[in-house]
């Protein structure tokens, strides 16, 4: 067995091949971001170059001897069993990234990186021409890269599983299909009861007149600085899909869009990437240069973007202090009530776009891309097909059929990023989301008040005590359960929608 000293030498070594490892991807995280925000169209094919190089020296350092032996020493029992918690946390993360880097060919990391860092720019064109036929051939490619990888990281029943757990560790096919089916046969009776309750909210004011972008903008980030984003350590841009990225907890970037004609878009979006980004600013600084040093899954850091942009950014207590502030900035809304704004911003009604939907139908839009990602993967579906068979499920989930391609399949930039697995960790996030804040309104003292007085950090110091501060060195399961006490349980998410549009539409479970 080593002695302590050889094991003290083995973990700094260990640490500073991750601080390098860490370096180049935080890089590739700057450069992406560049990509997608400030670069000329022009850049793409040399950036997809740079980054498929970065991504090279990445995998290689990932996959090294020195790597290898390392791990070798450090996971062994009587070694692995004395390191300090987060040594133990950082062995255990890195050795996982390990074993799926050794997995896999650096040739086929290399044509990914090259081959969605080029499609960022087809699905812009194709969705700006509304025309997915000229996104087929570079989708077809990226489906078949992903089939590919899922080939080499290796699967039980589906290969979509291993695509998964890249997103969401541990997570199967076997679990998603009955949690899906459970919620929709919740939602579907709720949807209908608001469907058949009369009741339609106005929402024309929200988008009636001309709302300058600056204004926008101004107010969003005012409401960013309210809730606790650290502007020193982070920005705000805008982006065709808003997104949040980060390349340690001290350079965390946003970005939204604007439409002047929708004066509540921009702001939404804005809370929801908020959520993303006060998560890896709250991270413990001493995990930076990390693999830790990031969300635990894509599930919690999802939950908590909905939980700013809805259990906060949609009730009534946060606009009985924001409203006053929205009619200051826009006199047009001057004449309408907070019940009536209330009612309009959380009004329900299928809709085309995943990103505007209500959170009554969300999880069906996700539903809906599960079942054809699965198809594609599982080599049931064409990618010429899928044009059609998501007009199809449309119309059988939410009742209404796309006027064109920008409208269904091209609306996510997902698929151009390669992120297939991706979109059910959107579902596990409104789950978590509606958990953890149940747990904080019996934790945090007069919550719901003080978020009535434009009192916002109350809720932010919470989180980042409770889940950001410990970054990756606890997983989604045991940081559910410390927090909550239980499991994962749906059935917080259910009794949050029938209470709050209960209320709103008079209906009764």
């Amino acid at each position: 067995m080593q002695t302590s000293m050889t094991t003290q030498a083995s973990v700094q070594a260990f640490q500073a091949l991750v601080n390098e490892i860490h370096d180049l991807n935080a890089t590739q995280s700057l450069l992406g971001w560049d990509l997608e925000v400030m670069m000329p169209a022009k850049g793409a094919p040399l950036r997809a170059k740079q980054l498929a190089t970065l991504a090279k020296f990445s995998h290689n350092l990932m996959t090294s001897n020195e790597m290898q032996e390392h791990l070798r020493n450090l996971r062994q029992p009587g070694v692995y069993d004395r390191l300090d918690t987060m040594s133990q946390a950082l062995v255990r993360e890195v050795g996982r990234a390990y074993d799926k880097s050794v997995k896999t060919p650096i040739e086929l990391l290399q044509e990914m990186v090259e081959t969605t860092a080029e499609a960022h720019n087809s699905w812009v064109t194709a969705r700006a021409n509304k025309q997915f036929k000229q996104f087929e051939p570079v989708l077809r490619k990226i489906i078949s890269l992903n089939q590919r990888l899922a080939d080499a990281l290796g699967y039980e029943d589906s290969p979509y599983n291993a695509l998964l757990d890249e997103y969401e560790p541990g997570l199967t096919v076997k679990q998603l299909d009955p949690l899906f089916a459970k919620l929709k046969s919740e939602l579907l009776p709720l949807l209908k009861g608001i469907q058949n309750s009369g009741y339609v909210p106005d929402t024309e004011f929200l988008k009636k007149g001309f709302f300058p972008k600056e204004k926008q903008l101004a107010f969003a980030e005012m409401v960013l600085r309210d809730m606790g984003f650290d502007f020193e350590s982070g920005r705000l841009d805008l982006s065709a899909h808003p997104f949040s990225s980060g390349s340690s907890t001290h350079d965390v970037r946003l970005t939204t869009r604007v439409d002047e004609h929708d004066v509540f878009s921009a702001l939404s979006s804005s809370m929801h990437e908020g959520g993303h980004g006060m998560y890896e600013q709250g991270i413990s600084p001493a995990l930076n240069r990390t693999l830790l040093a990031e969300g635990t899954s894509l599930g919690i850091h999802e939950s908590q973007s909905r939980m700013w942009e809805n259990q906060v950014g949609r009730s009534k207590a946060f606009w009985q202090a924001y409203f006053p502030k929205l009619q200051e900035t826009f006199p047009e809304l001057a004449q309408v009530t907070l019940d009536q704004f209330y009612h309009a911003i959380n009004r329900v009604q299928s809709s085309f776009i995943r990103v505007e939907s209500d959170e009554v139908t969300y999880n069906l839009h996700i539903l809906l891309r599960y079942e054809l990602e699965k198809a594609l993967i599982e080599g049931q579906m064409k990618v010429d097909e899928v044009p059609e068979a998501w007009s199809a499920k449309m119309q059988e989930y939410l009742g209404i059929t796309p006027a064109n391609d920008a409208e269904g399949a091209l609306q996510d930039i997902h698929w151009s990023h390669g992120s297939f697995g991706y979109f059910p960790t959107y579902t596990l996030g409104n789950l978590y989301s509606a958990q953890f804040f149940n747990t904080a309104k019996k934790q945090v003292p007069n919550l719901e008040k003080s978020i009535s007085q434009g009192q916002l950090l109350p809720l932010k110091s919470w989180l980042n005590q409770e889940i950001h501060v410990v970054g990756k060195m606890e997983n989604a399961e045991t940081i559910v359960q410390r927090v909550t006490g239980e499991p994962l349980n749906a059935t917080y998410f259910v009794d949050y929608l029938w209470g709050k549009y209960g209320e709103i539409f008079s209906i009764k479970r």
